[in-house]
């Protein structure tokens, strides 16, 4: 009889799925494995990702995939291994284990579908005022080193009581009109960004648009305008698209906090965490 129940056990182990155990966490019935989530570090590293929390930012985009793959499917959109091999062949990420490429197109899947679902959802909402598209072209030009040419009005001489009643202008005009009401002289000049004096581009490098710099002997400066030179004929539309797909990822990634609240997300293993 002992043998018997011997031998019934190991039939039973048998067919109980190998996987099963390794089943870290399921998001909305779809089931993360350890395999995957350490397949999902490979292509990290390859990607140039390295940090000690990689384990847990690979869960985490997991997670996220799956979230938003089953999202935008309500809008129609459902992207096949084909779509999803072609991106990762631009990707050039070499020789992929089956775990890798199958956590390779969920990522890649999850990108197709949350583009599409800013481009129809939230991209089009969004209007950029004259303002933040002059600070677009600023950080642009910060972040890149574009040749910007720069609209500046600076203040010499201008006594400490004065200076704090100098406000946020409208535009140039506004700025000069501003200062001359106070009693001072403002200088109003053009010039690109890479030939500002060291001490200038100090003062300039953090400021934004329509703001005074700090008072700095007795002197205080203001960009009023940021326009593109003729060595980027289409910087403006550039730009523009820039800042308009950045804010609508930053609304994107609150929809998706909100998305995860709602899924149905268990987690097994306490080495992870959302």
């Amino acid at each position: 009889m002992k043998k018997i129940i011997v031998c019934l056990s190991i039939m039973l182990l048998a067919v109980i799925p190998a996987y099963s155990a390794s089943v870290i966490a399921t998001v909305n019935g779809n089931a993360i494995t350890d395999d995957e989530v350490t397949a999902r570090v490979k292509l990290m590293t390859k990607q140039g990702n390295n940090s000690l929390d990689n384990m847990q930012k690979a869960f985490q985009n997991i997670v996220d995939d799956y979230i938003k793959i089953e999202y935008v499917s309500n809008f129609g959109v459902k992207p096949t291994d084909e779509d999803a091999d072609k991106e990762i062949e631009k990707m050039k990420l070499g020789e992929l284990t089956p775990t890798m490429r199958s956590m390779a197109r969920l990522g890649v899947k999850s990108d197709i579908c949350w583009n599409v679902m800013l481009g129809q959802t939230i991209i089009p909402t969004i209007k950029l005022t004259k303002k933040e598209k002059q600070q677009a072209k600023i950080d642009l030009a910060r972040e890149r080193g574009l040749p910007v040419e720069l609209t500046l009005v600076r203040v010499v001489d201008i006594p400490k009581d004065v200076y704090k009643q100098l406000k946020d202008p409208k535009d140039c005009d506004d700025a000069i009109t501003m200062v001359q009401t106070l009693g001072g002289e403002p200088q109003k000049f053009k010039i690109l960004q890479y030939e500002l004096s060291q001490d200038m581009r100090e003062r300039v490098a953090e400021l934004d648009v329509m703001k005074w710099a700090p008072l700095k002997d007795k002197s205080t400066v203001l960009i009023c305008e940021a326009n593109k030179t003729d060595e980027y004929q289409n910087l403006d539309e550039m730009i523009e698209q820039n800042a308009i797909y950045m804010r609508a990822s930053a609304i994107g990634d609150q929809q998706l906090k909100q998305l995860r609240r709602k899924a149905m997300i268990i987690i097994n293993d306490d080495r992870y965490k959302l």
